[in-house]
């Protein structure tokens, strides 16, 4: 007899339902979230276990590792599938949910989520880490800018390494007003100092990656960008067709066909933000920055004029992220010329 897991997973402890190939509860209990433990529950059901499920979220990777390691046929499912199906239920309980998710199992309506490798998980802290050093730093010195407004003081237009001397320079002489922002400029400057070392750790990363380089052949993709696409998307084999990558990342329109309704909105949005984001910022930066011309940017300019920068912007990056995938799996580069939308991409 078959028989199929669901698992509703959080921190302390995860609620676990087994049902049979009828969807029949055989036997429910609530574990702590721990391999081993949930491997033992498991343990009776041998090789008639066919599938356990669990939903993504930061910690099922490592739980999903786990067992996967132990050898159970354990399959991470999409979160937006997981919700729409427990939305059925009348009451939202642990209980409930690991129900759920054991009938997807069974049912087989999911779709599974790839669990990035822990290298590709690495370099994700990494590029997380360097963006909120970055983002406190900017709320740093917006907060400064801010404190000594009241008093008069303006700071202007001033480079990252002249804004520390251009304040103390505004506040010498001020007393009190000088003190208080003492600690703030040190603070600033120590959270500038780790931003920076994160920065070339981020830069040593692109340039000990092959693909990486590559990808950094193509105009506006730098080296932020490329690596925020090389851990994103892991492994490039996931993808049959370079064309599905765009959709992935939310790139694509959404469709509504019903009888004699059928239109196209915006686009879905899904997939990993911080990826569609790095795509757009190098899509804006073929467009406005890049001063040399090539198919892709001709395209996208030709697009600009009837649509708009932001909708023209959103199918260059679409169109990108295409490329970037061509260019990891072939192993090829970016050459200025004919042939794909981009460019030509040429051997390395």
């Amino acid at each position: 007899m078959d028989v199929y897991a669901g698992l509703d997973v959080s921190l302390e402890s995860t609620s676990v339902c087994v049902v049979n190939a009828e969807g029949k509860v055989i036997r429910e209990g609530k574990l702590p979230s721990d391999p081993d433990a949930i491997e033992l529950f498991l343990a009776e059901w041998g090789v008639h276990l066919k599938r356990v499920g669990l939903e993504a979220f930061s910690f099922s990777a490592w739980l999903f590792s786990a067992l996967d390691d132990k050898g159970l046929p354990v399959f991470c499912i999409e979160t937006r599938h997981t919700k729409a199906a427990l939305n059925a239920m009348l009451n939202k309980t642990d209980k409930n949910d690991a129900r759920g998710i054991a009938q997807l199992m069974r049912t087989g309506w999911f779709r599974a989520v790839h669990v990035k490798s822990r290298e590709a998980q690495a370099l994700r802290v990494l590029l997380a880490g360097r963006k909120a050093l970055l983002g406190k730093v900017i709320d740093m010195e917006n907060m400064i800018r801010g404190v000594i407004r009241p008093f008069g003081l303006k700071v202007g237009e001033v480079s990252t390494g002249k804004f520390e001397a251009r304040v103390r320079e505004l506040v010498a002489g001020l007393g009190e007003l000088e003190q208080i922002i003492a600690p703030l400029l040190a603070a600033r400057s120590a959270m500038r100092f780790e931003f920076a070392r994160m920065h070339r750790m981020a830069l040593a990363a692109a340039r000990n990656d092959k693909a990486v380089r590559r990808m950094m052949t193509v105009p506006g993709v730098g080296a932020i960008v490329a690596l925020t696409f090389r851990a994103t998307v892991d492994d490039p084999t996931r993808f049959k067709k370079s064309t599905t990558v765009g959709a992935h990342f939310g790139l694509t329109p959404r469709r509504y066909q019903s009888g004699e309704t059928d239109w196209s909105g915006r686009i879905s949005k899904c997939g990993d933000e911080a990826t569609r984001a790095m795509l757009y910022e190098a899509a804006i930066a073929i467009l406005t920055r890049i001063p040399k011309s090539f198919k892709l940017r001709l395209w996208g300019l030709r697009l600009m004029k009837k649509k708009g920068l932001k909708k023209a912007a959103t199918a260059v990056a679409r169109a990108l992220s295409v490329l970037l995938h061509k260019i990891w799996v072939d192993g090829s580069t970016f050459r200025y010329g004919a042939g794909l939308k981009g460019g030509r991409l040429a051997r390395a």
